[in-house]
């Protein structure tokens, strides 16, 4: 998709920024001499496994959300996910006061289906290996009367998840770089329009799991290029094809996507839970990943990191995280 203004600007995150002020977590920044040391650049943790659903999510759902009509809201929202935005449109909606139905895979993490449930949503299941979650979602939107709040690919969207960056800057000061998991790439848009905004000179990195790179493989192939569907541990990055919107925004903002294996991200969630005494779940802690294997040639000097999220279970984590078999 070829765009001549861009579709979300900084503009659009500051006013996303005041719509959910109040609602949304003011997510804590953690800092770590260890670290530092360890990659040789003073890093700061923007740590959204403590936003409200324990993820970046909330902020992107609640704020498109909230700017519906009380006509459709009243009629109720849907939305397609493998977790965390299934999770955050059923708070958002139950924090407005309405409706909720989530379109989420039939191996979705238990504890994400639990907890989206929990917030109130109806769950309808699909095999993400043969089905299409997109076609699954719109299709029972339209015969239900609801409104499709997509996981990316909405400015409302992007904007809301540019909120996390832009409080990283307002508290840290400018950054050399900005370290971010990528999926859809919502994340990454929203974030890279804040601080490319505020110092065009700051470098914008993505981060991928070796087997779900296809923001990566677009980038450099100048199109969005299609691989098959990731089996990672990562699952809230096991996508397929990047956003149309959000590649429109990617591809002129961003400087590089690298990736790291599986391995490499059970190490980075070992590390975050030994030395900096927090909880992440594999897409979470694919930027920390990154820093941590020199996976980013000629790091800068001041570098802040989106850990995205926290949301694994106890009996998860230790499987993952716990000595090998």
């Amino acid at each position: 998709m070829t765009t001549t203004t861009a579709p979300v600007t900084l503009d659009d995150v500051r006013a996303a920024a005041a719509r959910i002020e109040g609602v949304a977590h003011r997510t804590p920044v953690l800092r770590s001499r260890t670290l530092d040391a360890l990659v040789g650049a003073e890093v700061f943790l923007k740590c959204e496994n403590h936003q409200r659903v324990g993820a970046f999510k909330f902020r992107g759902a609640y704020h498109a959300a909230s700017r519906l009509t009380p006509e459709r809201l009243s009629r109720g929202i849907a939305a397609y996910s493998s977790g965390n935005h299934a999770q955050a449109v059923a708070l958002a909606a139950r924090e407005l006061g309405t409706t909720a139905v989530i379109v989420m895979p039939e191996d979705a993490p238990p504890s994400k289906r639990a907890a989206t449930e929990g917030y109130g949503a109806e769950i309808v299941a699909y095999d993400r290996y043969t089905g299409d979650r997109v076609a699954v979602a719109e299709a029972l939107a339209a015969d239900r009367g609801l409104t499709l709040i997509p996981p990316y690919e909405h400015p409302d969207v992007i904007a809301g998840q540019g909120t996390a960056a832009l409080e990283l800057v307002e508290e840290t000061g400018d950054l050399d770089a900005l370290v971010a998991p990528v999926g859809g790439g919502g994340l990454i848009a929203g974030s890279a329009t804040v601080v490319k905004g505020l110092h065009p000179a700051t470098q914008v990195i993505g981060v991928e799991p070796e087997a779900g790179d296809d923001t990566r493989r677009s980038l450099a192939a100048g199109r969005r290029v299609t691989v098959p569907v990731p089996r990672t541990i990562a699952d809230g990055q096991a996508l397929t094809t990047p956003g149309e919107l959000t590649f429109s925004v990617n591809r002129r903002l961003l400087d590089g996507v690298v990736v790291v294996s599986d391995d490499e991200i059970r190490e980075a969630m070992r590390f975050a839970f030994e030395r900096l005494k927090t909880v992440l779940e594999p897409s979470g802690a694919t930027p920390l990943a990154a820093l941590l294997t020199g996976r980013i040639d000629a790091l800068p000097r001041r570098v802040g990191v989106i850990l995205s999220g926290g949301n694994v279970d106890a009996a998860r984590f230790a499987e993952l995280c716990g000595p090998p078999r």
